[in-house]
């Protein structure tokens, strides 16, 4: 379902009010997942709830790919997340994390939107060495 909105400040990020008349089209469920299409970027996420608002936060990073700014009325188009909510695991990664069982148990428990957020920042290493870094890094902080 398509709307307009105007992408507000919410917290330390940007946001767009969903109206009430598309979240009655998206079920009965308080925060539904979501496949957003702003412009021509396209991303996976959840409704949030704060402050009496229903939102959905939009990204520095998903801002710049939609040429966006804070202020301006855009178009939103949402449809309901039906898709499994699974991340698909480089080679390397998946070795670090199955060579530590307790790293890949903490990951396994992640959410979706979290999971992405670590293969984003480790698929936008601009060298091997800071890929192999980041890998580690989350590895060991994962408590392998």
């Amino acid at each position: 379902m398509k709307f307009r909105a105007t992408l507000i400040p919410s917290g330390n990020a940007t946001a767009v009010e969903v109206p009430e008349a598309v979240m009655a089209t998206l079920g009965s469920e308080a925060r539904p997942p979501v496949v957003v299409t702003i412009n021509t970027t396209t991303w996976r996420t959840r409704i949030a709830k704060m402050r009496g608002q229903i939102l959905i936060g939009i990204s520095a990073a998903h801002r710049e790919s939609a040429q966006i700014t804070e202020g301006e009325e855009i178009e939103v188009d949402l449809t309901l997340d039906t898709a499994p909510r699974e991340v698909e695991e480089p080679a390397d990664l998946k070795a670090a994390l199955d060579a530590s069982p307790t790293a890949r148990t903490a990951f396994d428990k992640l959410a979706f939107g979290l999971k992405s957020k670590h293969l984003r920042d480790i698929e936008s290493a601009k060298s091997d060495e800071v890929r192999a870094r980041r890998i580690a890094k989350l590895v060991e902080t994962l408590g392998g």
